[in-house]
């Protein structure tokens, strides 16, 4: 008689991720190393063995978020182990939770994964499949993070990135494009291109060549962008690439050419900040505002259809009513789609905090109120020109049947919007077996100022 062979169970981890879509790629990382190694995943605290909080150390705010998100993940399991950004401030964060099991700091996936072996030892078993292809994904299957690099080599007064991350260390080319592909092979429709400065990428290693199927790529930014257009599908269609972070260097005019040919999504996030050269100054950024005005004009001029998405400060200190009003007009010529606006915080450890003339938080938010009613308007106008118009959606989420008539609806983006930072297109009436991650063709009936509404066009 066969004695039948045991399997150990597996521990559990949970995990609380927080921050921006890098710290997300992070968590990826680490949890598909876990799950290599056998590791379970918990979808709450109770049933893990240990949690893992990858917290974030960006804004004060954003810190006493994590803080806040470790003291949880004590009441409700006290087996923490704390990574990511703030990291980086072990003795804050061990001054208020002395308990936690081990703390490390941001993109440190061995120290991570060692403390868990520590608090909780893998179990060995060689008959559970333990990775799926592509890894371990905390965006839903259809769209991927895809991350070229590590750190910054800017000194924004405002920001701490550097002393969290370190400087910029690109990834081999080589490595990245494999990593595409895979996913891409693991059902992924659209690749989010992320990093602190997309458009740096390489700068680091000179640009170093790899052999990429048989033929030298470099790594930089067209090169990559070029390689990334040419990956289809198992179904021979070409997924969405989108570019994020890319600071308007020169360079970037030869990836606009790439999305009038169609080998990338015609959209660019581009983290501006400001516009006026006082402020820019201040907050150490270049300040060339007017030269950019041309260049967007020009990349309109080659794919009419880009859209391009910024964020923007408010507050920072020395900013004079006439600096914002110079924004504001800015933003009236430069018309950008998508605009995100912060008001200005000051961050333990940045130099803008030394700064003078610090604007009052009453001022901070009559601005900011400014800055969103502007820009809600540019953005409902361009939205309000698409009515009428047959565009291309990626299905995010299908609804259930209504109750009453059992029409169905679904929840899809355009290639203008982003997951998670942009808008949304609402359909409605779509047919049974519209599955996420498809692409339908869609005719636009309606806008507001953030999103469209439509339905699937006729013969699509």
């Amino acid at each position: 008689m066969t004695t039948p062979i045991t399997i150990p169970a597996p521990p559990k981890v949970g995990m609380v991720s927080l921050g921006c879509p890098k710290a997300l790629v992070d968590s990826e990382r680490i949890l598909t190393k876990l799950r290599a190694e056998g590791y379970q995943m918990s979808a709450d605290y109770a049933g893990a063995d240990v949690v893992l909080v990858n917290t974030c150390g960006f804004l004060d705010s954003a810190k006493e978020e994590s803080l806040e998100a470790i003291g949880e993940a004590m009441a409700e399991n006290g087996r923490v182990i704390v990574t990511g950004c703030m990291g980086n401030e072990a003795d804050v964060i061990r001054a208020r939770f002395p308990d936690v099991l081990a703390v490390t700091g941001a993109h440190q996936y061995e120290d991570v994964v060692q403390a868990v072996h520590d608090a909780a030892p893998p179990a060995r078993g060689a008959f559970i499949d333990l990775v799926p292809e592509g890894g371990i994904k905390l965006t839903p299957r259809h769209y991927s993070y895809l991350k070229i690099s590590e750190g910054c080599n800017h000194r924004c007064s405002f920001c701490i990135i550097p002393s969290l991350r370190g400087d910029l260390v690109s990834r081999r080319i080589d490595a990245v494009l494999r990593e595409a592909e895979k996913l891409v092979a693991a059902g992924t429709r659209e690749l989010l291109v992320i990093s602190q400065d997309t458009s740096a990428y390489g700068v680091d290693t000179r640009h170093e060549p790899r052999d990429w199927k048989g033929r030298p790529v470099r790594a930089h930014m067209t090169d990559l962008a070029r390689e990334l257009g040419g990956l289809r599908t198992p179904e021979g269609k070409a997924p969405w690439v989108r570019l994020h972070y890319v600071y308007p260097y020169p360079h970037v005019d030869h990836v606009i050419p790439l999305m009038a040919e169609g080998l990338l999504t015609p959209y660019l996030d581009i983290p501006f900040q400001h516009a006026a050269p006082a402020v820019l100054k201040r907050m150490k950024r270049p300040a060339n505002e007017a030269k950019v005005l041309d260049r967007i004009k020009a990349w309109r001029t080659i794919a009419p259809d880009i859209t391009i998405r910024s964020s923007f400060v408010v507050g920072f200190p020395g900013e004079t009513e006439a600096d914002f009003q110079y924004l504001l007009d800015w933003l009236d010529e430069a018309q950008l789609d998508r605009v995100g606006g912060f008001r200005f915080e000051p961050v333990e450890g940045a130099a803008a905090n030394d700064l003078s003339d610090p604007v009052p938080e009453e001022v901070k938010e009559e601005r900011y109120q400014r800055l969103m009613e502007k820009t809600a308007a540019i953005s409902a106008a361009k939205l309000a020109a698409k009515v009428g118009r047959t565009l291309p959606v990626i299905i995010d989420e299908v609804g259930e049947p209504d109750e009453e008539d059992g029409s169905v609806g679904a929840t899809g983006r355009s290639q203008a919007d982003a997951p998670e930072i942009d808008g949304h297109v609402y359909l409605r009436d779509v047919p049974e077996g519209l599955a996420p991650g498809s692409f339908v063709d869609v005719l636009v009936e309606d806008a507001d100022e953030h999103d469209l509404y439509g339905v699937i066009a006729p013969g699509a």
